[in-house]
């Protein structure tokens, strides 16, 4: 079998940099817990998590880093976001694009209360954006996009939602989950209040990390309530960032390798890395989607899309396919529904699933040709 090819990068990266395993190393080896002394081991602690909030605030063109809350991954980001800017008699808009990161939360609101609206997507995975204007009430709280789909690899304009949000004077919530560290995000000229990523895949992070910037006068009800090292006395949560979002001890041996990513994307530039992704993606697409018994799905007339080409092989489930690839070629890649059920709905492959390719700057073009190889084997 052929040395394994790692093309699931759409779930977690799984090549790091060396220095993020170093850092991590170096971490579970002297770091204290951050806020809770002032011995040398608490306050290296302290001082790497303050730093690591300097290049996320830094990266996203951000507020101030104290704005920055660090969370376990972007799941839980947008359960802090949603759940504490959301109340009963709400609105919210949403899109049928989103992760059940997304989904999940708003139906457990919507019974609670919260009204829901969600635009569809087309059978190439667009959403007309427009929506967001249309459907805006009086009640309207929040509109919430991602900002790459985690299936169809397309991206979508998070500058345009922002400017209709701005407009008219509701908040602006995006899931960078797909895009955060290769894709340029600012948050000022982009009008997002409230950004939610994780950093085990474009940020080339740990699991285990993540979190959400808010913007200064956005007030978010903390999810968890617990210890944070400062007003002890206080019965309740801290209302000051982060500490008002960040309770109980945090992942600092997982910061500390996020720490060592972001100075590594800063060093490398994600403009270059993102190309070589694209590049990659580009030829892969190419070599597939012209074959006979291939479907591929999302829109590929557009240059900016994630790296991700998602398809399926006849009428072949998604999973047997997925096993194929990876007992006889050694390729891994992710079958099945994605965690995105209205997106499936949308493209029509409920029941089949789909095969996602997905790559990274780590992959080589000898792979890509290997792996579209492979698929025409299985197509053949």
């Amino acid at each position: 079998m052929h040395d394994l090819i790692y093309l699931d990068n759409a779930a977690t990266t799984m090549k790091k940099p060396e220095e993020v395993v170093q850092a991590v190393t170096r971490a579970l080896c002297s770091l204290g817990n951050s806020g809770r002394g002032v011995h040398g081991a608490a306050l290296d602690a302290s001082r790497l998590v303050y730093e690591t909030r300097v290049l996320v605030n830094e990266l996203f063109h951000g507020w101030d880093p104290s704005q920055t809350a660090f969370t376990m991954n972007a799941t839980e980001a947008l359960n802090i976001a949603l759940f504490g800017l959301l109340s009963p008699g709400d609105h919210v808009i949403t899109t049928a694009a989103e992760h059940n990161s997304v989904l999940r939360p708003l139906y457990a609101l919507e019974k609670q209360g919260v009204e829901l609206t969600i635009l569809p997507c087309d059978r190439m995975g667009r959403v007309d954006l427009n929506g967001f204007q249309r459907e805006i009430r009086s009640n309207t709280r929040l509109l919430v996009c991602t900002h790459g789909s985690n299936l169809t690899g397309n991206l979508y304009d998070i500058q345009k939602i922002g400017e209709i949000a701005a407009n008219m004077n509701v908040l602006f919530l995006v899931d960078a989950s797909q895009t955060a560290g290769i894709f340029p995000i600012d948050l000022q000229r982009m009008h997002i209040d409230v950004l939610c990523f994780t950093g085990h895949k474009s940020l080339l992070g740990p699991q285990g990390t993540g979190g959400l910037i808010v913007r200064p006068d956005v007030k978010i009800r903390p999810l968890l309530y617990g210890g944070t090292g400062v007003q002890t006395y206080r019965k309740e949560q801290p209302p000051e960032m982060p500490a008002a979002l960040e309770a109980g001890t945090m992942n600092v041996h997982g910061l500390a390798g996020l720490h060592a990513s972001l100075q590594w994307l800063k060093e490398q530039g994600a403009e270059r890395l993102r190309e070589k992704e694209l590049e990659l993606m580009r030829e892969f697409y190419h070599r597939v989607s012209p074959l006979s018994n291939v479907t591929v799905y999302g829109d590929f007339s557009v240059r900016e899309r994630c790296p991700i080409v998602s398809l399926n092989i006849a009428d072949a489930d998604s999973s047997r396919a997925a096993d194929l690839l990876m007992q006889e070629y050694g390729i891994a890649v992710r079958p099945g529904a994605h965690c995105a059920p209205l997106m499936h709905k949308a493209l029509g492959t409920c029941e089949q699933g789909a095969v996602r390719f997905s790559f990274s700057h780590t992959n080589t073009m000898e792979e890509v040709i290997f792996a579209a190889d492979a698929v025409r084997e299985l197509a053949e």
